[in-house]
Parts: C-alpha cells; structure tokens; sequence
C-alpha cells in the first residue's frame, strides 16, 4: 500500500492508521473504478481512513462529521488558516520546551484550566481568527497529555492529566500542511451522524466508525463527548446503517469484536446479520495497562 503523505494531526481513541491496508483491500470495486463520486464519514474521530481514502481516491466531494465540536473546530482550522495555525503551535512548543520538568507540567495544566474556561461561552457556530489558538491548544493538549486521549467529564471539560514525555513532538508541518490541502474538497459538518443522510446517495462510499463498544467496563474510551455512546446508539446506528443501504450507497463499518472476551456475544453478528461480517487482527494502541496492549479482533462489516 502506497504511503501518503496526509495523516491524523491528532492522536484519536481507536485510530484506524494500523487498518487502513485492511480497509482498502476491502473497498467495493465501484469506487476502484472510479464510479463513486463522493466520500462521506458520519464519525470523522482522527480521520485516518478519511486522509488515506481521499487522497488515494479521486473523491468529487467529501463529507465529514462529528458531535465533538473541538475536532470539528480543529479540522475547519487546518483547512482554513493551516499557516496561522503552525505558528501558534510553533510558539506554544518553543514556550513549553523551554521549561523544566515542573515548569512544563505547571504550563500543562494552565493552558487545561484556561481551555475549559473559555469552552462555555466560545462560539463554535461562527469562524473566527478566535478559533485558531483554540485549534492550537487542543493540539498541544492532545500531544502533551496522558496517552494521547480525548476524554472530558460530565460537565464536557477536558480533564486528562499531564502525560510526561521527555520530548514530545507537538506540531507537524508537513502533516498539517498535507491534511489542509486534502481537506480543500471536503464539507467539515458539526452534527450527529444522522445528519450525513441527506448527502448520501448511490454514488456514496460510507465509512462508519463509531465510538467502539467497550470490550469490558473498564475498557471504555467513548466519552469523546459527554454523551457517551451506549449498546442503544450502537442499535440506533445499526438502523440508520440499513436505511443507506436502501439507497444504494456502498458502505463499511467497523467495530470492537465482542469474541475477544466472550466467544458467545453475538451482539453485533446479530445487528449486522444480513450483511458481510470480516474479522481483523489489530493492535490495542490506548491502554493504561502496557500488557493490554496486544493483539485483538476487529470487525469489518460490508453491505457488498
């Protein structure tokens, strides 16, 4: 599989850089043959399916989606004012890099306390320069904090405490730069997935890639939005998944496999029983215990 040159500017739970070869040995033969026109992703999360799809693709048009109004925030930010972007990132780094171990986990939790602050009255409905430095510190968060995690409480602030790396890498350039440029055909739309229906037709590849379903109660890294994503939203997904399928669009999903705990839940063999189900090797990336971190099954689920 050819590298690409765009690539996640944020590190997501449940990341799909490790899959991407299995997703594209999957891909219908409609969109090989260039006769899908449009991309559209309902969860855009970190959007590594997204950078290598529409890059690899020759997409009209594409879609993206999400209920996390930072990641949208950020994502309208790289596509509009990617070079305004670099340079805060560029100065906050050279700020924190500057201090001692003390001094960067102090700055840490400043620039945390300040972003959560500000989150109540922020407009996030009308682009603003105000949303570039916004955009910045997510970054700078995200690189900084515990494992990489987007994680916010029940009142929607950030609460993921300090990560202390030796020497993180906070802003990628050429990445930034890359993703901007991909992002140049794509509508970044702030909504639940539903909302991607009305842009999905028979010229449609969907990729869905929900907040995966815990593999156990202390495995969940859904609270990407203080909402969280329950066994009812995978079921009201489910729906929504076959009323595409009645308009003709080529659609993959993928999902935690349930058999990796227990080989009797059928949970989402059951939900996704009319269509092709494929399970996958991959790699818990996001663990708190080192020695969870190794190989797993994932699904792979098609309607072609």
């Amino acid at each position: 599989m050819p590298e690409t040159n765009a690539k996640p500017f944020l590190k997501w739970a449940g990341g799909k850089t490790q899959l991407r070869e299995e997703f594209v040995k999957r891909v219908p033969k409609e969109l090989k043959n260039g006769e899908i026109s449009t991309f559209i992703e309902p969860f855009i999360g970190g959007g590594a399916v997204y950078f290598c799809f529409n890059e690899m693709f020759s997409f009209e048009e594409c879609h993206i989606f999400d209920i996390n109004e930072e990641l949208i925030l950020a994502y309208n930010v790289v596509k509009r004012n990617v070079e305004d972007l670099i340079d805060y990132l560029c100065g906050i780094t050279e700020e924190f890099i500057s201090k001692d171990d003390d001094g960067r986990k102090e700055y840490y939790y400043s620039v945390r306390t300040e972003f959560n602050k500000v989150k109540p009255d922020f407009n996030y409905k009308r682009y603003s320069k105000s949303w570039i430095p916004r955009a910045g510190d997510l970054i700078f968060l995200n690189k900084t904090c515990f494992n990489g995690l987007f994680r916010v409480n029940a009142k929607g602030d950030f609460n993921v405490p300090y990560g202390s790396y030796k020497n993180p890498k906070i802003v990628h350039p050429d990445i930034l730069r890359a993703d901007s440029e991909i992002l140049q055909n794509t509508r970044i739309h702030l909504g639940d997935f539903t909302k991607s229906s009305r842009y999905i037709t028979e010229y449609s590849f969907v990729y869905f890639d929900p907040p995966y379903r815990p593999l156990s109660s202390t495995a969940s890294f859904t609270n990407y939005s203080k909402n969280g994503f329950d066994d009812s939203e995978q079921k009201r997904l489910a729906e929504f998944f076959t009323k595409c399928d009645r308009k003709k669009a080529k659609l993959m999903l993928s999902n935690s496999d349930p058999k990796n705990i227990n080989p009797e839940d059928n949970f989402f063999d059951e939900l996704y029983a009319q269509y092709t189900i494929e399970r996958v090797p991959a790699r818990r990336m996001i663990n708190s215990d080192a020695s969870k971190r190794g190989e797993i099954n994932e699904i792979i689920v098609m309607n072609y």
